[in-house]
């Protein structure tokens, strides 16, 4: 069922692609915001009341009504993982940027590849060289992938039914909403959301970046992830950077924008500088990712059936 639920949504969203910030994105943030908004008075025993009303009782549900469907009729709790799988991952939440910024760059158009990328990152991008802009797409790529995708499905597969797929894409919004904001690293309110998404994340990103390795240049790979993401400001988030750029053999290091200036982080990935070329190796890298996750997948059923 597994597969077959994977398959479906993989098609469904190549026909019909997912508005994820409309539909996903902006509810969830608002669903975080309200429970801030009750239970955030500073205090870390705040942020851990605050994640359990936000995160358990829509999984409970979606668990119970799992189950109710599935005694009914297991086709209606198919249908129930594909359309939550549909909501919580798919390469198209990033594909389109990455392509747009793609084309850009094989025209020579830098002023509409700097705009794509300004769009897709929120951020000021108008002062970026050519190398910078594939660098910085390459590296949200590679990040998009693990989020959208290869995160997603791993935690479909350890919980039953599309509780897993639910916990992950609720837990990073959560993590970013109130990790991210402003004053949150000194707010103790974030620390137990940021504290268990890393616990949340912690196989998933091992996963992604052996996933990178066994698809692309292993021993740089895994060089690299060893060796480069304790310099990076996110260091699980560096394992799949330094995991994807050592596999394709590539120099990564995302400038860090500000205001209109970028400046270098830590350096991730060896071999050759960044350029147009890189950015069709990383898509190759993502879909071969893809389908060796699918034909373990594959494996695993048929294992089951067979035992």
């Amino acid at each position: 069922m597994n597969l077959l639920s994977l398959i479906a949504v993989f098609l469904i969203e190549q026909w019909q692609p997912l508005n994820y910030r409309r539909l996903v994105g902006e509810p969830l943030a608002a669903w975080a915001d309200v429970i801030e908004s009750r239970c955030n008075a500073g205090g870390r025993h705040h942020g851990a009341l605050a994640w359990c009303l936000a995160v358990l009782p829509p999984v409970a549900l979606l668990a119970a009504v799992y189950v109710l469907l599935y005694r009914l009729s297991p086709l209606l709790a198919w249908a129930l993982n594909v359309g939550v799988l549909y909501l919580t991952m798919g390469f198209r939440q990033f594909s389109h940027h990455y392509s747009e910024i793609h084309l850009a760059l094989r025209l020579g158009d830098l002023d509409r590849a700097r705009e794509r990328l300004g769009a897709w990152l929120d951020r000021p991008t108008a002062s970026l060289s050519a190398e910078e802009i594939v660098r910085l797409t390459i590296e949200e790529a590679l990040a998009a992938s693990h989020r959208h995708v290869f995160a997603v499905l791993l935690w479909f597969l350890i919980l039953p039914g599309p509780c897993g797929a639910a916990l992950y894409r609720i837990a990073a919004v959560l993590r970013q909403r109130w990790g991210e904001a402003e004053g949150a690293t000194a707010n103790e309110f974030s620390l137990f959301a940021r504290r268990v998404f890393a616990i949340i994340d912690w196989l998933p990103v091992r996963a992604t970046a052996a996933a990178f390795a066994i698809v692309g240049d292993f021993e740089d790979a895994v060089h690299c992830w060893r060796t480069q993401p304790a310099h990076w400001p996110d260091r699980d988030l560096g394992i799949v950077l330094a995991g994807g750029a050592g596999a394709l053999g590539v120099q990564l290091g995302r400038p860090l924008i500000e205001g209109t200036e970028a400046a270098d982080s830590a350096e991730l990935g060896v071999g050759d500088p960044p350029d147009v070329d890189f950015m069709q190796s990383a898509v190759g890298l993502v879909w071969r990712a893809t389908v060796l996750w699918m034909l373990l997948l594959l494996l695993f059923e048929l294992a089951r059936l067979a035992g």
